[in-house]
C-alpha cells in the first residue's frame, strides 16, 4: 500500500504526464486564428509595430486575413495562408502616422502558451517604403 506522501507524489507525476500529453496534442492540432486579437510584444528597430498595435485576425479554410492599427500604424491589412503546421505566411501593407505607405512579407511560427493564448514569432522583410529584415513577437490578448 502507498502511504499518503507516495500517493501524492504518484498523482503529481501522473498529472504532469497528462499535461505533457495535452500540450503535445495541442501542438499537433491546426490552430484556428479566427476572431483572435494580437498585440506587439517586441520588434526589431526598423519595424513599426508596438504594444499599441492591435491585430484582428479572420481565418477561413487556409486563408488568413487581418487588419491592424495603433501606435505608428494608422491602418494596415494582411492576407496570407495558414500552413499545415499552423505557421503563417502573409503579405502586409499599411499607412503610418507619417502618411507613408509601406509593405512587406512575413513568416510567423506559433507557440501555444500555458494559458491557451497564442504567441507568434515573426520574421519579416520590407518590400516597399522600408528597408531591411527584422523579427517581431506578437501575442494574443483577451478582450
Amino acid at each position: 500500500m502507498f502511504n499518503m506522501i507516495e500517493q501524492r507524489l504518484f498523482l503529481n507525476v501522473k498529472l504532469k504526464e497528462l499535461i505533457l500529453c495535452l500540450n503535445v496534442h495541442l501542438l499537433k492540432m491546426k490552430i484556428n486564428y479566427h476572431g483572435r486579437t494580437f498585440t506587439g510584444v517586441s520588434n526589431s528597430p526598423n519595424g513599426q509595430i508596438s504594444g499599441d498595435t492591435l491585430f484582428r485576425y479572420s481565418h477561413y479554410d487556409n486563408i488568413l486575413i487581418a487588419s491592424y492599427q495603433g501606435g505608428t500604424i494608422l491602418e494596415g491589412h494582411m492576407i496570407g495562408e495558414v500552413q499545415e503546421d499552423s505557421s503563417l505566411y502573409f503579405t502586409y501593407h499599411h499607412i503610418d502616422t507619417n502618411k507613408q505607405l509601406k509593405s512587406g512579407y512575413c513568416h510567423s511560427v506559433p507557440e501555444v502558451l500555458p494559458d491557451g493564448r497564442i504567441r507568434l514569432y515573426e520574421q519579416w522583410e520590407w518590400t516597399h517604403g522600408g528597408t531591411g529584415k527584422g523579427e517581431s513577437v506578437v501575442e494574443e490578448v483577451y478582450h
